[in-house]
């Protein structure tokens, strides 16, 4: 079989989440390919420049990946995105992208299923989030209950200034954090304003600790 070329190759790439994900590369300078997808399109042409503010830019330039969301001043439209830097022979040589719907835009609220009923808590308001018997559970202020949506998707929809994985059964929110300890088990504890204590497992610790600055 003759070789794919890079085009062609990310085409494949491109179709198989062309309903959710627009797909996006970058040399250090501006797009070389651009694909979207039926739920966003965020109007990029071959041979743009890569704009500051966006994901492709903070990743050509801490040369890191870059996970987040951007707000609708950079295209006129909000979306969660990663970006991931390429090198060869040790150089840097640009960035692929995914794209993603910014589902949360116009939430401000979690609906959590109790025994009377739906309770609609605001973000701030929520603590943390866990899994337990295969039940996602969402501790907030007033109110605890079950949400129908798994860990997974809350992380990817949940608005990232304000909640952190830390932990394959634990999203928290930042703002109820009181104190962080180191710990035998987990690498760190959550001291949480409720008085609970939340691990932080070794698989995301340096994660946790960027976002945090510590």
């Amino acid at each position: 079989m003759e070789a794919l070329n890079l085009h062609s190759l990310l085409d494949v790439v491109g179709e198989l989440f062309a309903d959710e994900i627009s797909i996006a590369v970058t040399n250090t300078k501006e797009y070389i390919y651009y694909r979207p997808s039926k739920r966003i399109d965020l109007k990029i042409r071959k041979g743009d420049s890569v704009r500051e503010g966006t994901i492709a830019y903070k990743a050509l330039k801490e040369e890191q990946k870059v996970s987040e969301f951007i707000n609708r001043d950079v295209f006129g439209v909000p979306y969660h995105g990663m970006a991931v830097p390429f090198h060869q022979d040790g150089v840097l040589q640009g960035c692929v992208m995914a794209i993603y719907p910014a589902y949360t835009e116009g939430k401000s609220v979690v609906t959590l299923k109790t025994q009377d009923g739906w309770v609609p808590v605001p973000f701030s308001e929520v603590k943390y989030i866990e899994v337990k018997d295969r039940k996602t559970i969402v501790v907030a202020d007033r109110v605890s209950g079950t949400h129908r949506n798994s860990l997974q998707h809350l992380e990817y929809v949940l608005p990232h200034d304000l909640f952190v994985r830390c932990h394959r059964s634990f999203i928290v929110n930042v703002n109820h954090i009181t104190a962080i300890y180191p710990d035998t088990h987990s690498t760190f504890l959550l001291s949480m304003d409720n008085g609970a204590n939340i691990p932080v497992s070794q698989s995301y610790s340096s994660y946790f600790r960027k976002l945090l600055g510590f």
